[in-house]
């Protein structure tokens, strides 16, 4: 009996410390996901970050939206469902390129300028470079899609 616990519990160790890896390196994965926002001839580059709110929205990709402008500070779409809050924090702060979901309306909100902290926003990403495609008047088609 002692002669298999010796051999059973090393083996038992090193299968921990697998599963434990394999799950960091899907957390990682998760965490750097990557979007393209599709703008006419444009393409948007945008790193999301892990959270409930996220994952469900990138459940909804690919997904074409017809943004509108809000208050010339961001542009906004609904979305076809509300998203998933779990976990998510009272309200942000957006920095410009932020793309944000705000969940008293169901909408979704990427800021092309600056704005104060809001109640009921939650974060999901951010743009990487290329804003200055969304500072336009008027409507505009964008498709989201997983890079």
């Amino acid at each position: 009996m002692e002669r298999k616990r010796k051999i059973f519990l090393p083996i038992f160790y090193f299968m921990v410390l697998l599963v434990g890896s394999i799950g960091s390196m899907v957390r990682a994965e998760e965490a750097t996901m990557n979007i393209r926002i599709i703008v006419g001839n444009t393409t948007l580059k945008a790193k999301m970050v892990d959270s409930p709110t996220t994952r469900d929205f990138l459940s909804l990709l690919p997904i074409e939206v017809t943004l509108e402008d809000y208050a010339r500070t961001e542009k906004i779409a609904y979305l076809p469902r509300k998203l998933s809050t779990e976990g998510a924090p009272a309200g942000i702060d957006p920095s410009i390129g932020d793309i944000t979901y705000y969940a008293p309306w169901g909408n979704l909100a990427i800021f092309y300028n600056d704005f104060g902290y809001s109640r009921g926003l939650i974060l999901l990403g951010r743009i990487e470079s290329g804003i200055e495609a969304l500072r336009v008047d008027g409507f505009v088609p964008v498709r989201f899609e997983r890079e």
